[in-house]
């Protein structure tokens, strides 16, 4: 999750004076420093690629329940599309770093950070996802138990920081508060941090 500053809050609210409202747009790249709207323009690649994902982590958890900010972006693309998802990237402009399990994709013109999930678990959240509105854009999202499948894997990694894993923490307590069906499929340990 991302804290704003004080500072930085009150010059956000008086750049909205006057107005009654702010799209979900608006605020993403208003807290992600946007000099361009980089998640338009991912959905652009994905769209002129012809690739076939799905959004995970935490703006994923948002299309199900309360959102929160986050400037991290996790799609899970099809396996076969990764390549030329990056190609796409790289002529706009955008910063590609390869990893074990993932790709990060950068622009200077934003603070968000996208992440292409390539571990190959994920590859069967990508057929069951469905359309659904995130903070304005519509993506492919996992379903909600694919979701949070996710962030189970993701808090239960213990080589992740632990600030991380309590953020996937939270996130599986905002999942399962909403969806309390789905607390049975976790696993125990998960489960008995949540009583804590």
């Amino acid at each position: 999750m991302h804290k704003i500053g004080a500072f930085n809050l009150w010059l956000l609210v008086r750049s909205l004076k006057g107005r009654n409202t702010m799209t979900g747009k608006e605020f993403v790249n208003r807290i992600a420093n946007g000099k361009s709207d980089i998640i338009q323009v991912l959905l652009d690649i994905l769209s002129k690629t012809s690739s076939r994902y799905c959004l995970i982590g935490g703006l994923a958890v948002n299309a199900y329940v309360e959102p929160v900010v986050s400037l991290d972006l996790d799609i899970v693309p099809e396996a076969g599309d990764v390549e030329a998802i990056c190609e796409a990237a790289k002529e706009q402009g955008l910063q590609i770093k390869e990893f074990e399990h993932s790709v990060n994709i950068t622009s200077p013109d934003s603070d968000l950070r996208i992440q292409l999930q390539v571990d190959p678990r994920y590859q069967s959240f990508v057929s069951g996802a469905d359309d659904r509105n995130v903070l304005g854009y519509t993506m492919r999202v996992a379903k909600v138990e694919d979701v949070l499948a996710g962030k189970v894997w993701a808090y239960m990694d213990k080589t992740r920081r632990r600030s991380k894993r309590q953020k996937d923490l939270a996130d599986i307590f905002r999942i399962i508060e909403n969806y309390p069906q789905l607390e049975a499929s976790l696993p125990q340990a998960v489960r008995e941090e949540m009583e804590k």
